[in-house]
């Protein structure tokens, strides 16, 4: 009771929660994978109450799982017995620099609601998902979210200049800042970023802000094949100067769980395709953006062209192109309802890989090939961030049997290891990949870590038993 009368003094009677019901919400994971009793919730306002509950905990040896929207999918966030850091009353966005284009916020800023405040000044945070409206910004950093612009904008890792950190002890590492450029030593800030606060819990950051797009052309597309594709990908990349924001595929049998799972849903093509593919392009520009006389937008122009181009190649078989803000609304309805989608079948595999872009069609006929000699009445899913070759692969064994299920993971690892690709994409490893880790995680890496995180945090308090394994 020493280190929770200690907490109650530093946090006040709203700021620490103790009774099962009040710790409810994060007692288990998005998914139901995970659940866990935690010794309690400590709800902290300011960097200055994070850094005396972690000097608290830290002078007692108390474990610490530092948690935001708890929308992740692999149990990091999991804390028996472990007092539980939430971060969802450091809510500030302290301020957008329109000249700049940063802004700086708190850790438990909703993406959602930064998305908004940047658009108040004609500008985007342009990392997006389907959690949007409950991920938070601490989250969103511990793990290096990707979601679907990573193709134009690159992982959180790429979109942050600086951050506030309470280190293992309770000390605060300022590390703010909005400077593109920094070359005095080792880079802390993105040995924090995707650590899954291993290493340090972050508590505020500069995010960087881009110009809002004054137009998008976005279109759903059947494509013959998946290299017809990445045809089209490089064709329209090359077309517009790099301007695709999202490149994302959906195969028939993701297209049929949609429909079969949300009311009012509707197919994108009136026959059926194996290879079904969301673009989005951008345009800053005037010139790509403004209506012409006759009412045609440039860039919906020239995206149209490409594709009637490769229709008549016969790379393409059928398209659509959003004619309204409802319309395109419409399409990324459909892509970001994957999570409801594969989670809606138990039991379940899920991973999240990465492989060289012309690899993913290798990748997804070999892991079906594979699993069915594993298990003949299995099935599986996909989905893709297929600009940058992440595949979210789901399979549904027949029976609920946990060793059948490792070793579906483990040939999803082996069949990924082949291609030379990554068994962990943009999710993270909490729980769920820590087998991964040790077993294909180069040994040497593993060694640098586990020093690292010794360093930092001699104790080992912080989310102990997750991601590096021991």
């Amino acid at each position: 009771m020493t280190i929770l009368s200690t907490l109650q003094d530093v946090l006040g009677p709203q700021g620490l929660l103790t009774t099962e019901a009040d710790m409810a919400p994060w007692a288990r994971d998005w998914t139901g994978a995970y659940a866990s009793t935690p010794l309690a919730v400590a709800r902290p306002a300011t960097t200055a109450e994070v850094s005396a509950v972690m000097a608290a905990c830290h002078a007692s040896g108390q474990p610490v799982v530092p948690v935001s929207g708890n929308t992740g999918l692999n149990g990091g966030a999991a804390a028996q017995g472990a007092l539980v850091l939430s971060l969802d009353r450091m809510t500030a966005i302290r301020g957008i620099d329109t000249a700049a284009r940063t802004a700086e916020v708190e850790a438990g800023v909703i993406l959602s609601r930064l998305h908004d405040a940047a658009a108040d000044h004609d500008l985007i945070f342009p990392l997006t998902f389907g959690a949007r409206g409950s991920a938070m910004i601490g989250g969103v950093l511990s793990t290096n979210a990707g979601g679907s612009n990573v193709l134009r904008y690159g992982n959180t890792r790429d979109l942050v200049l600086g951050l506030t950190a309470v280190m293992a002890d309770g000390r605060v590492m300022d590390l703010m800042g909005r400077l593109h450029k920094d070359n005095s030593g080792l880079n802390l800030k993105h040995l924090l970023i995707g650590a899954e606060g291993q290493l340090g819990i972050i508590t505020a950051a500069t995010v960087k802000l881009f110009p809002k797009p004054r137009a998008y052309a976005t279109a759903m597309v059947a494509a013959a094949s998946l290299d017809a594709a990445l045809t089209l990908l490089h064709r329209v990349q090359a077309a517009t100067g790099g301007a695709v924001e999202a490149f994302e595929f959906m195969p028939a049998a993701f297209i049929a769980g949609h429909l079969a799972l949300v009311a009012g849903a509707k197919p994108p093509f009136a026959e059926a395709h194996d290879v079904n593919i969301l673009i989005e392009v951008g345009a800053t520009a005037p010139r790509d953006a403004t209506p012409l006389d006759d009412g045609t937008v440039p860039i919906v122009t020239l995206l149209e062209d490409t594709l009637v181009q490769m229709m008549e190649e016969g790379l393409i078989l059928d398209a659509v192109t959003a004619r309204s803000e409802g319309h395109r609304r419409e399409m990324w309805a459909r892509r970001e309802a994957a999570a409801e989608i594969t989670f809606a079948r138990r039991p379940f595999v899920d991973t999240d890989i990465a492989v060289a872009l012309p690899d993913v069609a290798t990748f997804l006929a070999e892991a079906r090939r594979r699993l069915l000699v594993l298990d003949p009445a299995a099935s599986d899913l996909s989905v893709a961030h297929l600009g940058d070759g992440n595949v979210h692969y789901t399979a549904y064994p027949s029976r609920d049997d946990a060793d059948l299920k490792a070793a579906i993971r483990e040939m999803v690892e082996d069949v990924v290891q082949d291609l030379r690709g990554s068994f962990s994409a943009e999710h993270g490893v909490g729980l769920s990949k820590l087998g991964s880790m040790a077993r294909r995680k180069d040994p040497v890496a593993l060694d640098a870590m586990r020093a690292i995180k010794a360093a930092l945090d001699p104790k080992g308090i912080l989310n102990p038993g997750k991601t590096i394994p021991r």
